[in-house]
């Protein structure tokens, strides 16, 4: 076999080979970035975040009082929550509002659009099916809100008066009417779902408890609606991740633990629900 002819060393080809070290170099640094908890860049205690330096959170604004602006800024029950895993963290919190629906089916996580989401999302087998969910942090109940005088006092009464009943689209509380045998018309949201109430579009609506009594601080709603039913179905919302995400569900876990042995979760509650939902008056 006759050898291989020798080739000068020339500028060409000292930057192409250059370039092919840079290009490998390269692919070894995202494929070490690479994760089973589906991170983009590294953070403290093993969690890898979608964007670094901060903790993405999706949620859909607004929804008074776990989320909603005020002014420029979103504030509310859950930010005060995930602002302690932020902080547990040593990050920010940087907060995406979006449609619901790519919330509670995975979608916004899966994607890596954010690394957790916090939504007065209930926890739920079929949710659970698509994304991780953190320890419970809120007890919820569903509630029916009604012009005043209406006489209705509970689900059954809706139906037994010819009613109309209103719900927020992709929520247990849709789910929940469905499954006592309302059609209810669907809102994209809630301030839409209220408007709905407000203008007649709907007689009765049901929402999470703590909504409800969020409207019903505003002296212009108090005037006109009022609670009618507690319905308790027993929910709790969690925080969201990605499935997999084993550290960042380990530190939202401990932080949320850790603020109830601590007082902390008190003084949220406090601030941003002020009471423990009454269990009167109630209705099925």
């Amino acid at each position: 076999m006759a050898p291989w002819p020798s080739r000068p060393w020339t500028a060409a080809r000292r930057r192409t080979m250059t370039a092919g070290a840079a290009a490998l170099a390269s692919a070894l640094l995202l494929a070490g970035c690479g994760s089973s908890d589906g991170g983009g860049a590294g953070g403290p205690e093993g969690v890898r975040l979608v964007s670094q330096g901060k903790l993405t959170t999706c949620t859909n604004v607004p929804y008074e009082p776990f989320q909603f602006k005020q002014g420029q800024k979103v504030v509310g029950f859950d930010v005060d929550i995930v602002d302690l895993a932020a902080k547990r963290l040593g990050v920010p919190q940087e907060i995406i509002d979006i449609d619901f629906a790519a919330i509670k089916s995975g979608a916004a996580l899966n994607s890596n659009r954010c690394d957790l989401a916090a939504a007065g999302m209930t926890i739920t087998p079929d949710r659970e099916k698509n994304l991780a969910f953190s320890v419970p942090y809120f007890d919820a109940t569903q509630a029916l809100m009604a012009k005043k005088g209406s006489g209705v006092t509970a689900l059954a009464d809706v139906k037994a008066k010819g009613l109309t009943l209103g719900a927020q689209a992709s929520t247990t509380g849709l789910e929940y009417a469905r499954q006592q045998g309302f059609d209810p018309i669907e809102f994209a949201d809630s301030p839409k779902e209220l408007l709905g109430l407000q203008t007649g579009q709907a007689d009765v609506i049901i929402q999470d408890y703590a909504v409800v009594t969020t409207w019903l601080k505003k002296p212009e709603v108090a005037a006109k609606f009022e609670l009618v039913a507690n319905l308790n179905t027993g929910e709790q919302y969690g925080i969201g991740m990605k499935k997999g995400n084993t550290a960042l569900k380990k530190v939202v876990d401990e932080v949320i633990k850790q603020a109830r042995a601590d007082g902390t979760y008190d003084k949220i509650y406090q601030k941003w629900i002020a009471t423990v939902p009454s269990p009167s008056p109630t209705g099925t």
